[in-house]
């Protein structure tokens, strides 16, 4: 062995910090830990996600402007009412909102206008777009957000219990109401409770209001129990129809963790069953549920049209269903690119979360 290869030996075995391919680190550049490499793998992760969501985004932008363009009608036709009206005025009119416009300068506008916040002028309301969004949005999230939380905490408390005592009578009456509450067209169950609770039928009374969100002639504490009185049966049409899909991923991640080795380990050290679920079980079990919570805050947003039209609620939901009559068609695209979006990026907050939850995900 030549004399000019011992030095590189003794460097070496003197502790060289090594790259990631197991060589000697180049002179000057300095290696880079575990923990470093992690992080620049989690970034990455994230970047792609939510790179992915701007396309989606851009996307449902573009699908916005031209699907409800097919709906048959004429907004300015629609808007006078049915009066008589002269051509010149029906010219003025076309012109004010843009629609004597051609369709790719329209679009290009629209798009322009869009990336800015500025959604148009709504044709009925003759105000601006993102007013009404904004007049409307806190009964939407009054009425989602109190859904959301009762049916989460419904749908892992019932899915540990079910899981927890698999094939009893109660986890087959969970499961099976689960399924057929969550199989039922949340309009048809909403006019149902209005037929039975609202309206009246054989022996049981009209006990709650059949639409609307607050009676008009309340105030101070009397009007918070009037919009709860008004919130009762829209907000057990949501959590009937919603409750089921947190309960059966609750219960299934729960089933697969029941057979670990931990949990024998710790019934072997006498904890009591009930710690061992609550304490070592449910917790691992949580990961697969946190996710699919983040994609229920969305689509319960999206999905409260139906609800919020059948019961007058006056939310996003029953603003789309008025502009949809005329067509009203920044206030339509607008509220479309709302309901999309929130589900977008529920999704995409779900997906760069969960690696910090599980490290596996994302590396």
């Amino acid at each position: 062995m030549s004399s000019e290869s011992t030095p590189a030996l003794v460097k070496g075995a003197a502790g060289v910090e090594s790259t990631e391919s197991g060589g000697p680190a180049p002179a000057g550049q300095p290696a880079r830990s575990p923990r470093s490499r992690s992080t620049a793998a989690y970034l990455r992760y994230a970047a792609g996600k939510l790179a992915g969501a701007a396309v989606s985004l851009f996307a449902v932008l573009v699908t916005s402007f031209f699907l409800f363009r097919l709906i048959p009608g004429d907004p300015v036709k629609q808007m006078t009412g049915g009066r008589q009206v002269s051509t010149e005025q029906i010219a003025a009119m076309r012109r004010e909102f843009g629609l004597d416009l051609p369709l790719w300068q329209q679009f290009t506008q629209y798009c322009g206008k869009a990336l800015t916040g500025d959604f148009g002028t709504s044709y009925q309301f003759r105000a601006p777009v993102i007013d009404k969004i904004a007049e409307a949005l806190p009964a939407t999230l009054l009425l989602t957000g109190t859904a959301f939380v009762i049916y989460t905490l419904l749908g892992i408390w019932l899915g540990a219990r079910s899981a927890w005592r698999n094939g009893s009578a109660g986890d087959r009456t969970n499961t099976a109401f689960a399924l057929t509450l969550y199989s039922v067209p949340s309009f048809w169950l909403g006019l149902l409770l209005i037929i039975t609770l609202s309206v009246g039928i054989g022996p049981i009374p009209g006990l709650f209001p059949t639409g609307g969100m607050e009676s008009g002639s309340t105030t101070g504490f009397d009007r918070v129990l009037d919009i709860a009185h008004h919130m009762v049966l829209p907000v057990i049409t949501l959590v009937a129809v919603e409750y089921a899909r947190t309960l059966l991923v609750m219960r299934s991640s729960l089933l697969d963790e029941m057979g670990s080795d931990y949990l024998t380990t710790a019934r072997a050290k006498g904890l009591r069953d009930d710690l061992v679920r609550r304490k070592h079980a449910v917790p691992n079990a949580m990961l697969p549920t946190v996710t699919l919570l983040f994609v229920n805050l969305g689509t319960t947003v999206a999905g409260a049209i139906l609800v919020e039209t059948v019961f007058s609620w006056p939310g996003l939901g029953g603003l789309f269903y008025q502009a949809l009559s005329v067509p009203d068609l920044p206030l339509v695209q607008a509220l479309f690119f709302v309901f999309a979006s929130a589900v977008i990026l529920m999704n995409t907050l779900a997906d760069v979360i969960y690696p910090l939850l599980d490290p596996r995900v994302g590396r």
